[in-house]
């Protein structure tokens, strides 16, 4: 069997709920497909499933490296299929669960990534630019000679459109046309891929929020507070949930803004990954309705999957 099973879809919609449901009953282990959850110290603010709610299903790629160390999409794409094959060794299901669309779309699409060396000075000088001139200037400047990469990351992420950046320096290829050439060659694995998807926005609004305030319950901001403190790990300052509390900590907003930024911009970042799965058309949307329960939406999964893998009827 090479089937491989995809719940992806917006924070704080339920999909880590779905993916282990669905785990449970095929006999499935969840690999991660979080580009913040791979780090430690951040369980909090990237919402990584607490014991409990992994109800002894396995999950992997989740809390494994430190967030001074530097990862990368093809780094995932590496981890992941190590992770699918183990799995599928052993007769069981990989089920990959996240939200973070370049992660799942780029080992779907078996991209192979020859992205060329590393350039040290030249990172420094795009973050020295960043700083000078504003992370829109410097997506501003992969877009002059990327745009197909450009229109798939945030300004905020600067770690990405810098080694975006790098790869076509020291390659004289982007990573679009690398990802051009590597789609010749198919995956070897079957997906069946779904997504949790909201027709009334205000409804992934409430979760979002109500997930916030528990996440304040359980420590969020001492969580922040350590990565505030260890300004040698940038990556914990991009994550959502961190960042918007170092006002507080400088003393330049209250608590309770700073709060609702996160909230903020969580949403936005939720409207981003929803925008970018339903470009997918290979990917099945189960919508979560006001009258809806949990067990609704998992009765919707199982029913896709069974009609996509006969093995499962």
């Amino acid at each position: 069997m090479n089937d491989v099973i995809v719940v992806c879809g917006p924070t704080a919609s339920g999909k880590t709920a779905l993916a282990v449901e669905l785990a449970k009953r095929l006999g499935g282990e969840v690999i991660s497909a979080d580009s913040m959850q791979i780090y430690t110290d951040m369980d909090i603010a990237s919402a990584k499933a607490t014991p409990e709610e992994q109800q002894g299903i396995p999950h992997h790629l989740l809390g494994f490296l430190d967030p001074s160390e530097s990862f990368s999409v093809a780094d995932y794409v590496k981890l992941c299929g190590e992770k699918t094959r183990e799995i599928i060794s052993r007769g069981r299901v990989p089920i990959i669960c996240g939200g973070t669309g370049l992660y799942i779309s780029s080992f779907v699409d078996n991209i192979t990534f020859g992205e060329g060396g590393q350039d040290l000075r030249f990172r420094e000088e795009m973050r020295i630019f960043a700083e000078e001139n504003g992370n829109a200037a410097l997506l501003e400047k992969l877009r002059e000679v990327d745009p197909e990469t450009a229109e798939t990351l945030h300004e905020n992420n600067i770690g990405r459109i810098i080694r975006a950046l790098e790869v076509y320096k020291t390659s004289g290829q982007t990573i679009s046309q690398a990802k051009a050439q590597s789609r010749k060659n198919p995956s070897p694995y079957h997906f069946v891929m779904m997504t949790i998807d909201f027709e009334d926005r205000e409804m992934l609004k409430e979760r979002i929020n109500k997930r916030v305030d528990e996440m304040v319950k359980r420590g969020l901001a001492e969580e922040a507070k350590r990565c505030f403190l260890q300004p040698e790990r940038p990556t914990a300052a991009q994550a959502i949930g961190c960042k918007e509390l170092y006002p507080y900590f400088r003393g330049e907003k209250s608590f309770d803004e700073c709060i609702e930024e996160i909230k903020l911009r969580t949403r936005q970042y939720a409207k981003r990954q929803m925008t970018w799965f339903r470009r997918d058309e290979r990917i099945y949307h189960i919508f979560f309705g006001k009258n809806d329960e949990f067990s609704d939406i998992v009765l919707r999964a199982m029913e896709y999957v069974t009609h996509e893998i006969p093995e499962f009827r």
